[in-house]
């Protein structure tokens, strides 16, 4: 009989600590660990002097302190990646080591769409030569990845309003299949100010084919977020803004039935779901 109560007890504890266990994690993990297609994976890296340095397909990763002292790798992961194990690898004094994690499933939603402007579905040459070109600006902002920064990862809304098209969609223009959606849509009036989700430097000033008029902000360590379809710039290519600053305005521009924000958030050269970083995430 007393060896059954001591098993009871024992279970007993370790029951009452889950709770415990389940909120050790540090507050980055627990706000951006979605490790989904599309998703973000917090992978814990220990306790270190200084940070790791750490790859995830031969791609820089974002290293962070967590509010519990560990040292964390912030991975982006591909939409189109399969459900299983993934691996980073970790630079540190103590050697290389493989650090694994598993991405879960996740299904996501059809749009159709219908455009007047045949063109935004099935562009002549000339306009496919000119997204080309644009296209090679916008992957040489994504795959930037400097060491300082950012000042926030719970990033604040670009513009306060309705979420419309959420990312990851799968989009057919006309009844035709094109990319995933790989923003997160605003329904938001012509003219409303967007605003600096967090601290950064303006690298693309630019008005694009399918984009419209379009702003990159580089907010470091290959945290880069866009915004598309605006009326206005308030910015200049090269300016650093500040959390909360007004970088410009909502619009209609490029391949869009009405005014609204499209805002992109990549993570080492990966585009991932802006919801997750805005705590809208819908597993």
């Amino acid at each position: 009989m007393k060896k059954y109560r001591c098993l009871f007890n024992f279970a007993l504890a370790a029951a009452l600590a889950l709770p415990a266990l389940a909120q050790a994690q540090g507050y980055i993990a627990r706000l951006l660990n979605k490790p989904v297609p599309g998703g973000v994976a917090v992978v814990p890296l220990g306790v270190h002097d200084s940070a790791p340095r750490v790859t995830y397909q031969d791609k820089p990763v974002m290293v962070l302190r967590d509010s519990d002292g560990q040292w964390i790798a912030v991975a982006g992961i591909d939409l189109k990646t399969a459900q299983g194990r993934q691996s980073l690898r970790m630079e540190a004094p103590g050697g290389v080591r493989k650090l694994d994690f598993n991405v879960k499933s996740k299904a996501y939603k059809a749009q159709h769409i219908k455009l007047k402007n045949k063109e935004h579905v099935n562009p002549d040459p000339e306009q496919v030569r000119r997204f080309e070109r644009e296209y090679k600006e916008q992957m040489a902002a994504y795959s930037s990845f400097r060491n300082a920064g950012p000042s926030n990862v719970a990033l604040d809304k670009p513009v306060d309003g309705r979420l419309s098209s959420p990312f990851g969609l799968r989009r057919f223009f006309n009844g035709e299949e094109r990319n995933a959606h790989s923003g997160l849509d605003f329904a938001v009036p012509a003219g409303t100010p967007v605003k600096a989700p967090a601290d950064g430097v303006v690298t693309i000033v630019a008005d694009y084919f399918f984009n419209g008029k379009t702003v990159f902000i580089d907010h470091g360590q290959g945290l880069v977020t866009m915004y598309c379809h605006l009326s206005e710039f308030l910015v200049r290519k090269g300016q650093g803004v500040k959390r909360g600053q007004v970088i410009a305005k909502v619009g209609a521009t490029g391949r869009a039935t009405g005014p609204h924000l499209h805002w992109n958030v990549s993570l080492n050269n990966t585009r991932v779901d802006p919801a997750i970083f805005i705590n809208a995430f819908q597993p």
